[in-house]
């Protein structure tokens, strides 16, 4: 099948635009190679075997070269990050992804298959149980006032007890910035456009992926990345708020299996699939894993995570996702944490421009004043 892969020189998108490749497909691949993601450039691990278009999801001219003769696309491109830029998220996301069905339509083309990237931030806070009111709830994003005074738990609204997340389904949506929510207009399109139009879609809401190829300038990027670094240099990593706070991590591997199988199973057209660890861990309990890694290859103790009361306004407390929908149809998560922190560090002790990315990338975050202290 002649596929077209949007955003395939990304982290995402490179595995799946691989295995692909290994499958036999001819595959297109559209990226505008947008720093601070692409901070070098083109990246070595891009397939040779996948043609390479440079352009932007955001042009439809772009979007008329690329479509030119697929049968099939994974929508991957996104834009991500901690900036207060808001319309780009609609610009790139939103606006991205309508470009892409227009043109389909305005040009009668015959497509078998999309799938389009989403996020497990689409669900916000989740769901939470309160025990004491067998009540369950979806809290909004703790406020500022809260977290600057070291509470970091939702409270039940009605009697005040501490709730308890639920792992959250597909049908639960709360989108609480514009990345979420430009993310779950995605959904919306995907659903919506594809069913009017008979073009069978399916929308993937990934959790935390973790494995190579993750951008060591992507801020946004997440937990192995940071962690990674710090312990690379024998620096102990910074666990925000308590460090008790839950999160649902897959690795790379188990991402581009069900991004493959959705490409022809009809049972997946026209639905949002979680896809996610199916386990949680807690952020302390992942930086463990991670200083667990780095003691083995350096053959030395290495100092324990710190937890000095900072947080990042606008984290969700948990954010667990419930993949039962994606095992019925067969697939399930085949790699633990540690695989994907053991695959990640093998990658890291292969780059060679490693030196300044750690002070890069705290310095990011302190420019945008991302993270901040609790009040005294």
């Amino acid at each position: 099948m002649k596929i077209l892969v949007t955003g395939g020189a990304g982290f995402i998108g490179s595995h799946t635009v691989d295995a692909l490749v290994e499958n036999g497909h001819e595959v297109r691949v559209l990226d505008n190679l947008q720093k601070p993601v692409h901070q070098t450039g083109m990246p070595s691990w891009l397939n040779p075997e996948a043609e390479f278009m440079l352009g932007d999801v955001r042009s439809k001219d772009d979007w008329k070269k690329a479509l030119q003769g697929r049968e099939a696309v994974y929508h991957l491109a996104a834009y991500q990050d901690y900036l207060p830029d808001f319309s780009t998220f609609f610009h790139v996301n939103s606006v991205g992804t309508a470009l892409m069905y227009e043109t389909a339509v305005e040009t009668g083309l015959d497509l078998a298959k999309i799938v389009v990237a989403s996020s497990q931030f689409v669900a916000g806070e989740g769901q939470y149980l309160c025990d004491s009111c067998a009540r369950k709830t979806s809290p909004v994003l703790r406020p500022e006032s809260q977290l600057v005074e070291g509470k970091w738990e939702h409270a039940c609204p009605i009697c005040g007890e501490e709730m308890y997340w639920q792992w959250t389904p597909e049908t639960h949506v709360s989108p609480p910035n514009a990345y979420a929510m430009a993310k779950h207009s995605q959904e919306i399109q995907a659903l919506t456009f594809g069913q009017r139009y008979g073009i069978p879609s399916t929308a993937m809401r990934y959790s935390i992926v973790q494995g190579p190829r993750q951008s060591f300038y992507n801020a946004y990027s997440g937990a192995c990345r940071i962690f990674s670094l710090h312990y690379y240099f024998d620096k102990a990593p910074t666990c925000y708020e308590d460090g008790e706070q839950c999160r649902d991590f897959v690795n790379i591997h188990d991402v581009v299996r069900a991004n493959v199988m959705a490409l022809d199973n009809p049972e997946m057209d026209y639905k949002v699939f979680n896809v996610g660890g199916g386990k949680a861990y807690t952020v302390s309990e992942f930086a463990a894993i991670v200083q667990r890694e780095f003691e083995d290859r350096k053959n030395k103790y290495l100092a324990d995570a710190l937890i000095p009361g900072k947080y990042r306004f606008g984290d969700t407390r948990n954010a667990c996702s419930d993949i039962s929908a994606l095992k019925a149809l067969g697939w399930e998560p085949q790699n633990t944490p540690e695989q994907s922190v053991r695959e990640y560090v093998d990658w890291l002790y292969e780059q060679d421009n490693v030196e300044d990315i750690l002070d890069f990338a705290n310095k990011t975050m302190k420019d945008l004043n991302v993270v901040r202290d609790v009040k005294a």
